[in-house]
C-alpha cells in the first residue's frame, strides 16, 4: 500500500486521439497527451495547477528567453529534475506525507467527504441542511483520487469553522489560466512562473506545521510575492487514515497555517484603494460572460485597484494567443454554490483598443443598471430584477463578440455597441411592460410609461444613468434643452 506523487503513474489523462492512460507526471512531456481526466472539474482545474506548481518547484525557467528555449516537452529531463524530489511526496506510509502534517494527528476521523468543498458538514448533515451540499458519497477513495482531492482541498480550502483556515487565497479562488490550445504540456509550461529550483525545504509538510492559534501568520519567503508553497500550500491540519489500497478517513485539527500577503500567480487580485493590501477575487454564482472580464481578462490601464493574474500577465510577453481557462468555485462564506468553469479568448490589443473594449464593458453594466431600475414598476426588488439584467448581458453577447473582433481589426465600434444595449434593454423592458397594458391600474400605467420615456433617454445621455453610459464610453453628452433631461 503506497503511492508516490513523482515516480508512479496516478493521475487519469485523455490522449488526444481519443484513448485514455494513466501517466506520472514527468509523463505530461510526452506527446499526444491532452489533458487531465479525473470524474471532477474541480480536480482537473487543481490538477493543472499541482503539474505547474511541480515545474515551478523543481525547473522553473529563469527568464523568457529561457522559457522560449524549453518550450519543446522534454521528458527525460523532467523526469531526472522531479526525481529528487520524490521522497517528499508520498501520499500514505511513514515519514513525511504530502500536504499532510509532519507527525501523526490524534483524534477521530471524519469521512473522506471531508476532502470535497461540495460535501456536507457535521452540522448540515445533522440538521438535515444538506440541500446544495451531499453527505455520504465517499465511503473510501482510491490512493489517486484521495491523493487529488487532498491538493484541491488545500489549494481552495473554504472557511471551515473555528481555527480551520482557508487557502492562501480564500475559499473557493478564481483561476486563470493560459491556454494554447495544443496539448498538456503546452498549457502547463505556458503558466509556470519565472524563478530558480528550490529544495525539499521549501515544501511546509516537511517540516513541523506552523500553526496559528495565536493568529501567527506566514508570509512568502524574503519580501517575494510568492514562494514554491504557493502551489503547495497547508491551511488545513490533516492526516489521511488508509487501509489496504484506499482511504477511509481523514483526521483533522485546528489551526493550519494562516497565509498574508501571497500573491498567488494562478489568479487575478484586486484592492480597495491604492496602496492597501492585494486580495483574491473570487467567481460569483452564475454563467461567466464578458461582464465579468474587467480585472480578470481585461486590464483597466486607468485603474490601480485590479490586476490580472501573473500567469496572464506572462502570456501577453510568452505568446499570447489562445484561450483562457476561467474556473473557481462560488462561495457563500462556507457554502459552496456553483463550480465555474469557461473558456474565453485571450486578450492581446493594442493599448488603444483595450481602453476601448473597456470602455464597451463599462458601457453595458451601467445599462444594465438602466434596465434594471426601469423595471421597478414592473417586477419586485431583488431576484427578478437581477435575472432580467442577467438576461441582458446573455442577449448581448454575441454582438459583443462581433465588435471584439472589429476591435482587433482596429474599428471603433461604439457607436454601434450603444444602439445593441438600447434595442436589447427596450426590447426587455417592453416586453414586460406592454403585453395587456390597458387592464393595469392608471397609475401603475402612468409609472410604467415615465419608466419606459427615461430609460429611452439614457440612451441619449439624459439623466443619472444617461451620464454613466456615455461616460463610459467617452461620448459627450447632450446640450440640456430646457426640461428634456
Amino acid at each position: 500500500m503506497s503511492l508516490n506523487l513523482i515516480s508512479d503513474a496516478w493521475i487519469p489523462v485523455r490522449c488526444g486521439d481519443g484513448s485514455k492512460r494513466t501517466i506520472a507526471p514527468w509523463q505530461m512531456a510526452e506527446p499526444d497527451i491532452a489533458a487531465p481526466d479525473w470524474p471532477r472539474p474541480d480536480l482537473n482545474i487543481a490538477c493543472l495547477e499541482f503539474l505547474i506548481g511541480l515545474l515551478h518547484l523543481a525547473d522553473p525557467p529563469t527568464d523568457i528567453d529561457d522559457w522560449d528555449r524549453r518550450s519543446q516537452p522534454d521528458a527525460v529531463r523532467l523526469r531526472s529534475k522531479l526525481e529528487p524530489f520524490a521522497s517528499a511526496f508520498n501520499l500514505v506510509g511513514e515519514g513525511p506525507l504530502f500536504l499532510q502534517d509532519l507527525e501523526p494527528l490524534e483524534g477521530e476521523a471524519n469521512p473522506p467527504d471531508l476532502l470535497f468543498i461540495d460535501s456536507a458538514g457535521a452540522n448540515a448533515a445533522r440538521n438535515n441542511a444538506d440541500v446544495m451540499v451531499h453527505r455520504e458519497r465517499y465511503s473510501a477513495l482510491d490512493l489517486p483520487l484521495a491523493a487529488m482531492a487532498l491538493y484541491t482541498f488545500q489549494a481552495f480550502a473554504p472557511a471551515g469553522g473555528a481555527g480551520n483556515r482557508t487557502s492562501m487565497r480564500g475559499g473557493g479562488p478564481l483561476i486563470t489560466l493560459a491556454d494554447p490550445g495544443k496539448d498538456l504540456w503546452a498549457l502547463v509550461w505556458a503558466n509556470v512562473p519565472y524563478g530558480q529550483p528550490a529544495t525539499m525545504a521549501s515544501l511546509p509538510w516537511m517540516r513541523a506545521t506552523r500553526t496559528s492559534e495565536k493568529g501567527l501568520e506566514t508570509v512568502p519567503p524574503d519580501g517575494q510575492l510568492f514562494g514554491p508553497e504557493a502551489f503547495f500550500g497547508m491551511p488545513r491540519r490533516l492526516r489521511l487514515v488508509a487501509k489496504a489500497d484506499s482511504v477511509i478517513g481523514v483526521i483533522q485539527k485546528p489551526y493550519g497555517t494562516n497565509y498574508a500577503l501571497w500573491k498567488h500567480p494562478l489568479s487575478p487580485y484586486y484592492r480597495l484603494k491604492p496602496g492597501t493590501e492585494w486580495l483574491p477575487k473570487h467567481p460569483r454564482a452564475g454563467r461567466f460572460g464578458y461582464r465579468n472580464w474587467l480585472g480578470i481578462l481585461a486590464q483597466d490601464a486607468k485603474s490601480e485597484l485590479s490586476e490580472l493574474a501573473l500567469s496572464l500577465r506572462d502570456w501577453r510577453h510568452r505568446d499570447g494567443r489562445g484561450s483562457v481557462i476561467v474556473a473557481g468555485w462560488a462561495m457563500d462564506n462556507m457554502k459552496p454554490r456553483d463550480f465555474i468553469l469557461s473558456v474565453e479568448p485571450f486578450l492581446k490589443l493594442e493599448p488603444e483598443a483595450e481602453d476601448c473594449l473597456v470602455a464597451l464593458i463599462r458601457a453595458a453594466d451601467a445599462a444594465g443598471v438602466a434596465l434594471r431600475g426601469a423595471l421597478e414598476p414592473l417586477l419586485a426588488a431583488g431576484d427578478a430584477r437581477e435575472a432580467e439584467r442577467e438576461a441582458f448581458f446573455m442577449a448581448t453577447e454575441m454582438r459583443f463578440a462581433t465588435h471584439l473582433q472589429a476591435l482587433r481589426a482596429g474599428a471603433d465600434p461604439r457607436a454601434e455597441w450603444l444602439k445593441d444595449l438600447k434595442r436589447q434593454a427596450l426590447r426587455q423592458f417592453n416586453a414586460l411592460a406592454l403585453p395587456a397594458i390597458e387592464q393595469r391600474e392608471t397609475d401603475r400605467i402612468q409609472k410604467i410609461v415615465e419608466a419606459g420615456k427615461f430609460l429611452d433617454l439614457a440612451f441619449a445621455g439624459y439623466g443619472k444613468q444617461g451620464k454613466a453610459i456615455f461616460d463610459a464610453l467617452g461620448l459627450p453628452l447632450p446640450e440640456k434643452k430646457g426640461n428634456a433631461a
